[in-house]
């Protein structure tokens, strides 16, 4: 009796604080959230308008938003600077290989301390925050 009292009094003290810590994070509204200026979001400039355009995914392929992109694939941005919309393609001349993922933050900054011979990096900012994700590239 007395171990089981110990016992719930050692585990309600942590299970009390974890908890106050998860509701604490999902309670942070966005505008407690800093939000990262244009300038600090730097992406990988468009392929030109006389680069073939892309044969269209088919919708087995998953799209770019649930993209999955990992250290040592390489990107190429069919989109804009303002827009990007990367797509991983085999390396070579002109594509830039993703360096680092930075996961549940849109803090590109921490490129030039984390991965500082990265040229460019991409910023996705998801409505869920853990889904965040910052990609540190370097230009082939």
């Amino acid at each position: 009796m007395i171990v089981a009292l110990v016992v719930l009094l050692v585990l309600c003290p942590c299970l009390g604080l974890a908890g106050w810590a998860v509701w604490k994070v999902t309670d942070e509204g966005e505008e407690a959230r800093p939000m990262p200026s244009a300038s600090v979001s730097v992406v990988p400039p468009a392929l030109p308008s006389d680069a073939p355009s892309p044969a269209e995914p088919s919708p087995a392929e998953p799209s770019p938003d649930r993209e999955e992109f990992a250290r040592g694939d390489c990107v190429v941005n069919d989109g804009t600077e303002a827009d990007a919309d990367l797509r991983k393609v085999p390396c070579g001349p002109g594509t830039y290989q993703v360096l680092l993922r930075i996961p549940a933050t849109t803090d590109g900054d921490r490129c030039k301390t984390l991965a500082p011979q990265a040229t460019a990096n991409y910023v996705h900012d998801n409505t869920v925050d853990l889904f965040d994700y910052v990609l540190c590239l370097k230009k082939r």
